[in-house]
């Protein structure tokens, strides 16, 4: 696969993550501009987490459809929502454009990276899936500034017109310029095979509770950095976005680091090293941001570490079954969707006892991530 097609990718995953995660960075200034408590609006992540737990059970009925349809239709989802909000913004289309947002993602992100799969052997996957996997970090890094610019002097509702412009685009572009790989056959046992036999496979089952534990941990921090920042220290809408951007930055750091280690170490040795990295960056991040500025050094060594482990992971979730690539990605999804909603839920009541108790709720849950790599270990790769 061309690195031209790979950068063309990531342009169009970066496009739908970059509303997905805006609301993380501007959690005070949306719930402002609605008239809300922040409360209503972690709440709101939470609401989308759960439903992303149902949208996963959607791709085994749309996996033999192939890849491209698969791209479409959630790009379809993704700017039908964005439209929403910028045609009538509201307290309910806010919701509905969050959900539909995960809707696109849940369908698009599998059908990519399993496109991406398809064309490139298991030994160099993971430098191919960590170059697409640079949008998550862009998303922060280019985006999250755009947004803090938009966001202080025209409405809240905004980013989703040029949103909703931008999935646009991406839907043509999908549409004319590429071509489809060889749609996977139907199972035997008809379009539940495939889901009957993920469920009956152990390793399969352990490998989505990696996932689960590691996007609690994120979404703890997720949930709450930037109420900390502005409590801490009195950020404003700017300084917010800048933070963000930082916070992108590390990402894609831990992103370049998966592109040049992964494929070298092994992918379930990097996401045990990417554990154990991050739980001591959770547990020096209350240490060293007690000023803004060891704030930010925090986040990035916790993000940085983060994103090395998860973006580890993908490629190890491509192979465990790979006569069902896409649904079992898409179940993965499963177990990060009740990730996020368990640490969206649980963020104002830990975040009520201070920032500290945050990091350590999160170090519980990378731990069991980490008995969960190892189990993985004694079975693969």
């Amino acid at each position: 696969m061309s690195k031209l097609k790979l950068i063309g990718f990531t342009l169009l995953r970066t496009i739908l993550n970059i509303p997905y995660r805006m609301i993380y960075a501007f959690v005070p200034q949306f719930a402002r501009g609605l008239g809300v408590e922040p409360s209503v609006i972690t709440n709101l992540l939470a609401q989308r987490a759960l439903v992303g737990v149902f949208l996963s059970f959607i791709i085994p009925f749309i996996e033999t459809r192939g890849r491209k349809f698969g791209m479409l239709l959630g790009l379809g989802f993704f700017t039908a929502g964005a439209a929403l909000v910028a045609l009538s913004p509201s307290l309910a289309t806010f919701g509905i454009a969050m959900v539909f947002g995960l809707v696109g993602k849940s369908l698009h992100d599998p059908s990519l990276i399993s496109y991406v799969a398809d064309h490139v052997e298991y030994e160099k996957r993971g430098v191919a899936i960590s170059i697409t996997e640079f949008a998550w970090s862009l998303a922060f890094v280019g985006g999250a500034p755009l947004v803090g610019w938009i966001l202080s002097r025209y409405h809240w509702s905004t980013p989703y017109a040029i949103f909703g412009l931008l999935g646009i685009g991406a839907f043509i572009f999908v549409a004319l310029a590429l071509t489809d790989s060889a749609k996977p056959v139907h199972h035997e046992d008809g379009r539940l095979g495939n889901l009957k036999q993920i469920l009956k496979s152990p390793v399969v089952l352990v490998a989505f509770s990696i996932g689960f534990s590691l996007l609690a941990a994120n979404e703890l921090v997720n949930a709450t950095f930037a109420l900390w920042l502005e409590d801490s220290f009195k950020l404003q809408i700017a300084a917010l976005a800048g933070a963000s951007a930082f916070i992108g930055f590390s990402e894609l750091a831990g992103e370049g680091l998966v592109a040049l280690f992964v494929d070298r170490m092994g992918k379930v040795r990097a996401a045990g090293t990417g554990i154990v990295a991050n739980c001591l960056a959770a547990l020096l991040l209350p240490i060293v941001g007690k000023t803004h500025t060891g704030a930010l050094v925090g986040l990035f060594l916790f993000y940085i570490t983060f994103e090395f482990t998860i973006v580890s992971i993908i490629p190890l979730m491509t192979e465990v079954m790979p006569s069902a690539r896409a649904t079992t990605l898409s179940l993965a999804g499963v177990g990060h969707s009740l990730g996020r909603m368990t640490g969206a839920l649980l963020s104002p009541v830990i975040y009520g006892f201070g920032f500290s108790s945050v990091t350590g709720v999160v170090i519980v849950f990378n731990l069991l991530g980490a008995l969960a790599v190892w189990y993985i270990s004694r079975h693969h790769d």
